[in-house]
């Protein structure tokens, strides 16, 4: 009976493409609700899962034209153009050994994912395995060439990557096999395995690209090079590492095209808002952005220049490398092997007339002085420093050999910042806490108030099954008081730098964390998770 039913429902199908496409999909839709399953008439909101498609064969999702969307350790979720089809669902219960959550979409939707797909998985781990199959009767010269299959499979995955929103590609050799993984929304995932045989390809292409030295595997090395993904420029920084396996390369993905952000999308409320807008639009003084690498310090300094910038302002930057390019600002890209350091673009920055001044990063003394003392004569300058804290970063100046009375003097604000995860608004999922969870992480309990509503990731198709799509800022704004300059000068450790802050009102990073998580946009989980 299942296979009869699942053939007249094919025939039913196939017959209701030549009928009217509004009437075909509503019965589809009702098949689907007949059935328990969910429908949707749009899968293009449900991004492609390279680890989802990678538990399925491709010939499988090809014979019964059924697609997974996502997965976790229990579930698979699969789109489906025919819901009766009884034989694909134990199929790929069996090949996966998960229950399944099934989709039911149009078939030209289920048609459109596997072409996706195709166009993905088909050009980077199908063109890896060509090469493997040719890698005897090729040498390093023949990396270069546009039609070798490692030099397209390169390009594929650079292309997957950037579609996916990944913000690095990590290509690690291990003692069997490559493994390549995608850090997406801060995340790292893995994406795929290749041969251990294609790994000194992948790496040689890689360093002709960047224009690195191809015979030295001993010592790291780093580069950069601008790529055209989807009609749109990617700049992309390589860096190579020497390790036990081989020679292990992140690449960094600069996508300038998308724009820069707004200070409020960054995550930057209202209340805060107002305190910074106070310390970037004075005359002079210094406003410096701190965190770990990948907190977003760059995007708050291109959301601030943006807000800030006007004709009747001289804006010069000066960075390492230039991310995003801002009309109306001059921006200088350093290049250390010509002898233009931060240090001494800045000097010569200085020399320029400028009315606003920003430096990549203060990473050492000479900088962190000679940007310092331009705040003190008449400028405006932004930089980042990486601290844990905003009340670390006086210590960290003083530290770098820079007179307490001089940092005391020229900070105006000082922004610590760290990068949560949303919650995915499809998926998430609201649920009323213990007060015991309450009372550990400090919200408001039943003493009196109603216990509020809080958030949690699930996962489904549209946020390949993590619970989490994009992310936000978490901010610590500390404006710089004629306290907290005293302290300065007489060298108190930040502890009691960022006590005194919070006795003024300044909200914590976890304070912020837990705001935010209150209004449902991230969960405490999450806060937790980059917030100490």
């Amino acid at each position: 009976m299942p296979k009869i039913e699942a053939r007249r429902t094919r025939r039913a199908d196939s017959d209701s493409r030549g009928a009217d496409p509004k009437e075909s999909v509503r019965r589809l839709g009702l098949i689907a609700e007949r059935l328990g399953y969910r429908f949707s008439d749009d899968l293009s909101e449900y991004p492609i899962d390279p680890a989802a498609w990678e538990l399925v064969p491709t010939s499988l999702i090809k014979r019964h034209h059924a697609v997974p969307l996502g997965f976790d350790d229990k579930t698979l979720i699969v789109a489906v153009s025919d819901p009766a089809n009884i034989i694909a669902l134990d199929d790929f219960r069996a090949t996966t050994g998960r229950h399944l959550d099934v989709v039911v979409a149009p078939p030209e939707e289920v048609d459109n994912l596997i072409t996706r797909f195709d166009r993905l998985d088909r050009s980077a781990e199908h063109l890896l395995e060509e090469a493997a199959s040719h890698e005897e009767e090729e040498d390093d010269e023949e990396f270069s060439a546009a039609d070798a299959p490692i030099v397209r499979a390169i390009n594929r995955i650079i292309s997957r990557a950037v579609q996916q929103g990944a913000s690095d590609i990590h290509i690690e050799p291990q003692q069997k096999d490559v493994r390549i993984r995608f850090r997406i929304d801060g995340v790292l995932t893995e994406t795929m395995r290749t041969k251990r045989s294609l790994h000194s390809g992948m790496i040689s292409r890689l360093k002709v690209m960047t224009e690195l030295d191809i015979s030295e595997k001993r010592v790291p090395q780093d580069g950069r090079v601008t790529v055209t993904v989807d009609n749109r420029p990617v700049d992309l920084r390589v860096a190579t590492l020497p390790t036990s396996w081989g020679e292990k390369v992140v690449l960094r993905i600069l996508d300038s095209s998308s724009g820069v952000r707004a200070l409020e999308e960054i995550g930057f409320d209202e209340d805060i808002m107002k305190l910074y807008q106070g310390s970037i639009t004075r005359p002079h003084g210094a406003v410096l952005i701190t965190g770990p690498t990948g907190s977003g310090k760059s995007t708050t300094l291109y959301a601030t220049l943006e807000r800030i910038n006007s004709p009747a302002q001289n804006i010069i930057t000066v960075e390492d490398p230039v991310e995003a390019r801002i009309a109306g600002i001059n921006q200088v890209n350093v290049n250390p092997k010509a002898g233009l350091t931060f240090a001494g673009a800045l000097r010569s920055i200085l020399r320029s007339d400028p009315d606003i001044v920003m430096v990549g990063e203060m990473r050492d003394h000479e900088t962190a002085t000679i940007g310092v003392e331009a705040a003190l004569t008449g400028h405006l300058v932004f930089s980042t420093l990486h601290t844990n804290d905003a009340a670390s970063a006086m210590t960290r100046l003083v530290e770098m050999g820079v007179e307490p009375f001089l940092v005391a003097s020229a900070l105006e604000c000082v922004v610590a910042q760290r990068l949560a995860r949303r919650l995915c608004p499809k998926c998430a999922e609201a649920y009323e806490p213990s007060l015991e969870m309450l009372e550990q992480n400090g919200l408001p309990s039943a003493g009196g108030k109603a216990i509020p509503i809080l958030y949690r990731a699930v996962g489904c198709g549209a946020c390949s099954g993590s619970g989490y799509k994009g992310r936000i800022a978490l901010v610590e704004v500390l404006k710089v008081s004629d306290e907290i300059r005293r302290l300065t000068v007489e060298r108190y450790p930040a502890e009691d730098i960022k006590k005194y802050a919070i006795a003024e009102g300044m909200r914590t990073l976890r304070e912020d964390g837990m705001r935010k998580a209150l209004a449902g946009v991230t969960s405490i989980e999450e806060v937790l998770r980059v917030v100490v």
